[in-house]
């Protein structure tokens, strides 16, 4: 008889998981606790799987021999605590899709911010140098289902805290670890230590073979490479300093230019030659660079994959200009870091549009930048009395709005010719919007709609 796992989630990673499980002759039931769209639905009947939507068969999941969880899912959810209690092992989607790759070697990319930029670069490189790549985790199709429906040379991987921590026997062929900034700090007991305990599972089971590229500009990974045993080999970048590894590195030379290496293979990287701007994707670009050098991608292909790559939609998205103000969409930035890296590379007196569902981070570390760029903070979510309070004082001009229409009209009302109009929110969406994507599609379609084509 064969093992029964059960999925739970029907979303990109769920329904994957669940085809996948079937291919290899498992017993499976993907269970979701809301709707599952027409898409996945198709694709579950397609194969033949089991589901189930709108509540769990509790008593038949807790019989599961093994069971794949949503990263969308808390461990502290009813369901979730039961099957822990009862000896069940619950894994992700990344760990279970790994035992059937073949000899396919994976880059995997994590850290608070610059996840999607980075991997999105390094999957653009990866597929022009000629080899035979799929891209996953958060972005991208499903792993599991890639797995499941074709045969590749490499997985370029995004991965959040979520999914590391139901990764256990998982290897990264090339780990690289952007930074670690407070966020999701609801998930974690609002504990930093426990959420960068997470970040650093992107180092597990590495070997000596293997590469972990990582920001030496990151206090918290220093701190937290002091208490890991790192046996891969490690290539470090830096964009406020210089560095040497014996593996190969990334740092600056002076302030348009870094070199990167890998053992013998080599690149100098002209900054103002690349599409995406500000210093937060100088960090992305020379993560990028040690990761595909490391793979063996040829540095002259590097190099030409790297000018050609233009900013991915949601962070720090050029939406338009009209009457002399310009509007930039950077919904992507769901935390405080993203917002600090949206607001330093600003260059005109701001409307800042920010909020949402808050995550319990401090917004200091915003304090100074924001008194220095921004003229009002447009307050955009259902509860904005922590927002306001926290910048009551740093900038002149706070308009509190409950509805994504109310903020619109805000901004209409008090921007000017020379401003920057900048959705970076520092928030979840989840108040107002379905996600990130949702909420930075909304504000581009009205930007366009009523200001660029009137």
């Amino acid at each position: 008889m064969a093992q029964f796992i059960a999925v739970l989630g029907g979303g990109i990673s769920g329904y994957g998981s669940a085809i996948l499980a079937k291919k290899q002759g498992f017993d499976v039931l993907l269970s979701d606790m809301g709707k599952i769209s027409p898409l996945y639905r198709a694709r579950l009947d397609e194969w033949g799987v089991e589901y189930e939507e709108g509540g769990h068969s509790v008593e038949r999941i807790l019989t599961a021999s093994e069971v794949i969880k949503s990263p969308g899912i808390p461990d502290k959810a009813p369901l979730v605590k039961a099957l822990r209690e009862k000896g069940v092992p619950v894994i992700s989607e990344m760990e279970f899709a790994s035992r059937y790759m073949g000899n396919a070697r994976t880059i995997c990319i994590t850290g608070s911010n610059g996840k999607t930029t980075t991997t999105s670069l390094i999957y653009k490189i990866m597929r022009e140098s000629g080899a035979k790549v799929a891209l996953g985790g958060n972005i991208g199709e499903s792993f599991a289902y890639s797995v499941a429906t074709a045969e590749y040379d490499w997985y370029v991987l995004e991965l959040s805290s979520f999914q590391l921590d139901g990764m256990f026997r998982f290897k990264a062929d090339v780990g690289v670890l952007m930074n670690i900034t407070p966020d999701h700090l609801d998930r974690y007991d609002y504990s930093f230590e426990k959420y960068a305990a997470s970040k650093m599972r992107i180092t597990q089971n590495q070997t000596p073979s293997d590469y972990f590229v990582y920001s030496a500009d990151d206090e918290t990974i220093l701190r937290s490479l002091e208490q890991h045993d790192i046996k891969a080999h490690e290539l470090p970048f830096m964009v406020d300093g210089a560095i040497t590894s014996p593996s190969g590195d990334a740092h600056s030379i002076d302030s348009t230019t870094f070199v990167a290496s890998v053992g013998e293979r080599s690149l100098t990287v002209d900054v103002s030659r690349l599409k995406i701007k500000g210093k937060h994707n100088t960090y992305n670009a020379m993560a990028a660079v040690l990761a595909t050098l490391a793979a063996g991608v040829d540095p002259q292909q590097v190099e030409q994959s790297l000018y050609d790559f233009n900013a991915i939609e949601h962070r720090l998205e050029p939406v338009g200009e009209r009457d002399g103000i310009e509007y930039i969409n950077d919904s992507k930035a769901t935390n405080v870091d993203s917002a600090w890296y949206a607001l330093e590379s600003m260059t005109r007196p701001t409307v800042w549009i920010a909020g949402g569902t808050d995550k319990g981070s401090s917004y200091a570390p915003l304090f100074d930048l924001a008194k220095e760029k921004v003229h009002t903070l447009i307050c955009m979510g259902l509860d904005n009395e922590r927002l306001e309070q926290s910048f009551a004082g740093v900038v002149p001009n706070i308009i509190s709005c409950h509805s994504f229409e109310e903020a619109m009209q805000a901004v209409v009302r008090v921007a000017k010719s020379g401003d920057a109009v900048l959705l970076s929110p520092a928030c979840a969406s989840f108040d107002l919007f379905k996600n990130y994507e949702h909420r930075g599609r909304e504000f581009k379609e009205w930007v366009t709609v009523n200001i660029l084509k009137k």
